[in-house]
């Protein structure tokens, strides 16, 4: 596809349409906007735009789609596929105005929101109601809603609750040709016409533009008990998750880290201390939750038996609010601290839960093969493993070169697995290489004839989820 570049009278019309004050040029701001958490990746927009109003949206789609110039939306940035990166210049579409709770109903249990809204702003709001917004990313503190609805983002607390798709009933989107539809109904059910709802959640801003949000909302679990469980070996870490399950209790959190995902952790956060013996190779973080603490109690105990049986090292419990906030911040910097240590690449994989010693096992292997280090941590409960690829001693040539072909065979592995190339943090633009290895020819077919129908002219997000 060949895109036009942006002429001065195409960014007078941006600024009749947004203010000129929202509208941006300066080489500082084209800098801060080129880039997410994504690796060291940079793409340098032509303009940053920064509206305020969906009829404002749609104008400047409208103009867009007109002059074939291409618009990357883009939320808080914290992105880790390179879903917002402007890979072919263009606009950057700013999202960050777009930041209002514009409802909170208490008689049914929804809200209302705008896509610059961030995670724990709004599960904060909705808390004092007591209310629940249960998806909560790492990067809940800074990640945006929008963003949020883009890859359908998870967090700890998706093993029992859910990723944000399942909390979406509606929502108002600009198309790229500057339509502006709702796609669905404020409404617990719904079996009228295809769920174009859901189409849009985990699109990565390929179809359209959010612009409002119907969110369900859950009663707030009043307590919770937290546990760090150590092991002597990773697989028996991941070995006792599906037993918890096949036990009938479902933790509101259980997530797994390797040694040196705990260790370089616990350097990288100044105000946390925890002794950790030679001998363990990995934690599991367990959560349970819920308003009877007699009933969680018994869960707890129940958990413990089996973390004996699978021959763990340790059962810490949190015993203050303060443990058990230190303990999730812990969790919570892992990606932060892995980053810090050296040069990586973060895969997202996903299995089946029973999968997961395989799926470990086979990232080591497939690690001394090609010769690279991995650091693993993740949503061990819902079967989300994030494989860091540590470059460390590795050769420029090996890590640009070689590297590919070691992730693809990681991918492949997920899917014989059972599961897929991407748990949480969508395709973007460094996975959509490996799209062949989810979807047969056919299926991919489909997704793009939706892309085309959608976005003729192609301009929403180009360069996102396919080859």
């Amino acid at each position: 596809m060949v895109y036009n570049k942006i002429t001065s009278s195409v960014i007078s019309k941006l600024k009749t349409i947004v203010g000129d004050k929202y509208v941006f040029t300066s080489a500082d701001t084209l800098e801060n906007y080129s880039h997410d958490e994504t690796e060291d990746l940079r793409y340098l927009p032509e303009l940053v735009i920064k509206p305020r109003s969906t009829s404002e949206i749609s104008e400047i789609l409208k103009l867009c789609n007109a002059e074939k110039i291409p618009v990357t939306p883009r939320g808080a940035g914290t992105g880790l596929s390179g879903a917002a990166l402007p890979v072919y210049g263009g606009i950057v579409l700013a999202m960050e105005r777009f930041n209002r709770i514009l409802q909170i109903d208490e008689r049914n249990l929804q809200a209302t929101v705008e896509p610059g809204v961030i995670n724990e702003v709004f599960q904060n709001a909705v808390k004092e109601k007591g209310l629940f917004y249960p998806p909560d990313p790492a990067s809940k503190g800074s990640c945006f809603l929008g963003g949020n609805l883009a890859l359908s983002s998870g967090g700890p607390k998706a093993v029992k609750y859910g990723v944000t798709k399942e909390y979406v009933l509606n929502l108002e989107v600009v198309l790229p040709t500057g339509e502006i539809i709702w796609t669905g109904a404020n409404v617990l059910k719904n079996s009228t016409g295809y769920n174009l709802t859901q189409l849009m959640v985990g699109s990565e801003g390929t179809l359209g533009v959010i612009t409002k949000i119907i969110f369900k909302l859950i009663p707030l679990p009043e307590k919770t008990i937290v546990m760090l469980v150590s092991f002597p070996s990773p697989e028996k870490a991941c070995e006792s998750v599906p037993a918890v399950f096949r036990a009938g209790i479902t933790p509101s959190g259980m997530e797994f880290m390797e040694r040196d995902a705990i260790d370089w952790t616990i350097k990288y956060v100044d105000d946390i201390s925890l002794l950790i013996e030679p001998h363990v190779r990995a934690h599991l973080l367990i959560e349970l939750d819920g308003n009877d603490l007699d009933v969680m109690m018994r869960d707890a105990e129940k958990i413990s038996a089996i973390m004996t049986q699978h021959e763990c090292s340790d059962i810490l419990f949190a015993d203050t609010e303060e443990q058990k906030q230190n303990l999730w911040k812990l969790r919570r910097k892992v990606g932060e601290a892995v980053k810090s240590n050296s040069i990586y690449k973060e895969e997202d994989t996903v299995v089946p839960r029973a999968e997961l010693p395989a799926l470990l096992t086979g990232v080591k292997k497939i690690g001394k093969k090609y010769g690279f280090k991995s650091v693993c941590y993740g949503h061990a409960g819902d079967g989300n493993l994030h494989v860091n690829i540590i470059k460390d001693t590795m050769s420029d040539d090996k890590w640009n070169n070689d590297l590919t072909k070691g992730i693809r065979e990681l991918f492949e592995l997920c899917v014989k697995l059972g599961g897929t190339i991407s748990g949480e943090h969508g395709i973007g633009w460094v996975q959509k290489n490996y799209m062949d290895v989810a979807f047969d020819p056919k299926s991919i077919e489909l997704q793009k004839a939706i892309k085309n129908l959608f976005d003729p002219n192609a301009i929403m997000n180009p360069g996102k989820m396919f080859v």
